[in-house]
This record gives structure tokens, C-alpha cells and sequence, in this order.
């Protein structure tokens, strides 16, 4: 499947619907707490699934209580397209179930 990167102004847009997203250094980025490592570590097996439903695969990294998510494109130039936008609305879905904030 083609992606398309998308402009500055519809990355703009998508991230209005996304709060505690950002744009950062071209990528799609987002930091979880939780409340134990355990629970962080849970979260990141939950969004390891979602990105091999996907086949889309961002940066994890798993912290003491901490989640951080960072994704763009590689088969786009590593620019950011509506699969990443997916991957972040997915992975937002899931991070209240794991007690993320």
C-alpha cells in the first residue's frame, strides 16, 4: 500500500483530534505515565501488537513509569502519513485500559 506524506497544515489538523500528541523533529510523538514499570511494560506488549496488525512499527521506549511513542514513514522518506496518525489513534484507544496518562 502507497502512503503519501502529509502536509504540514493536514498534520496540524490530525494532531487537534490527538491531545498530548506532537509534531517533533518529523515524527509523531507521545510520553505516557503509569503507574508501576509493570504496567508501562504491559502497555508497550499491548501497542507491539497493534503495530504488527498494522505493520507499522514506531519507536518504544519503555522507562521505570514511562511509555514514549515516536513514528513516521520510512517507506515515505521517513515524512509522516496517515498510518502513523492510525497508529497514534490506536495507540491512544488502548493506553486508558493500561492506566496511562
Amino acid at each position: 500500500m502507497a502512503v503519501e506524506p502529509l502536509s504540514q497544515k493536514e498534520i496540524e489538523d490530525r494532531l487537534a483530534e490527538l491531545p498530548g500528541w506532537s509534531y517533533d523533529a518529523g515524527r509523531l510523538t507521545r510520553a505516557y505515565r503509569l503507574a508501576s514499570h509493570f504496567a508501562a511494560a504491559a502497555l508497550v506488549v499491548h501497542v507491539a501488537q497493534v503495530q504488527d496488525e498494522l505493520d507499522h512499527h514506531s519507536d518504544l521506549t519503555l522507562g521505570y513509569r514511562t511509555v514514549s511513542v515516536a513514528v513516521h514513514t520510512h517507506s515515505a522518506g521517513g515524512a509522516v502519513t496517515e498510518l502513523d496518525f492510525e497508529l497514534a489513534r490506536r495507540v491512544e484507544d488502548l493506553a486508558p485500559g493500561h492506566g496511562a496518562h
